[in-house]
């Protein structure tokens, strides 16, 4: 069985949008080099650097579905049923939509629980990605995460949407990071500490 990730490309003060969701200062490092990673889909592809290019293919590959919230689904209208990664989803929500039986990659569950037992199934040995910050703070705060991945960028927005906010049960600890370089973007990969581990 995989592992249960978590990665996000977040800010220096730790936002993964703006206040109105943009991602424009975030995103730039997808842009920023001159090795080119397809997508699943081909209307996508990144131009990054080679270290940078390396993650991703290994994310790409590794990667047997993913789990996101209501609200992402809203504003990516579900990726046109096919995301980049070219994985299933399922979008957690106590709002199906209407026509949620006539979607071909995305399935739906009521709860962060059954939407990673869910992923899991799908994903059978390849790792479940968490692509809502709301839903890996909760997946954090149930031991749900085997690992959480940050690109990070160098810039402060001062404000906008957290990583982790509201945090029930934390501090939450983790072993040291896998430090990836890259153009205009840090890779770190941090195994999360499960309660009572000797790790120091």
């Amino acid at each position: 069985m995989g592992k249960v990730v978590s990665h996000m490309t977040m800010s220096l003060d730790g936002f993964i949008a703006d206040p109105h969701d943009g991602v424009e200062e975030l995103f730039g490092w997808y842009e920023a080099g001159t090795v080119t990673v397809p997508s699943a889909d081909k209307r996508w592809s990144f131009r990054v650097d080679e270290c940078s290019a390396q993650m991703l293919r290994e994310v790409l590959a590794a990667t047997g579905a993913l789990v996101c919230g209501r609200r992402l689904f809203d504003l990516t209208s579900g990726w046109g049923d096919r995301h980049p990664v070219g994985a299933p989803v399922v979008v957690v929500t106590h709002r199906p939509p209407p026509d949620a039986g006539t979607w071909t990659t995305i399935t739906f569950a009521g709860s962060v629980t059954s939407g990673i037992a869910a992923a899991r199934r799908i994903a059978g040995d390849k790792d479940v990605s968490i692509a809502s910050a709301s839903i890996a703070a909760q997946a954090l705060d149930l031991g749900l995460v085997d690992e959480v991945d940050i690109s990070l960028v160098p810039v402060l927005m001062g404000k906008g949407i957290p990583y982790f906010a509201g945090l029930a049960r934390a501090p939450h600890r983790f072993d040291d990071p896998v430090i990836i370089p890259g153009s205009r973007v840090t890779h770190l990969r941090y195994a999360v500490r499960r309660p009572g581990s000797l790790s120091t």
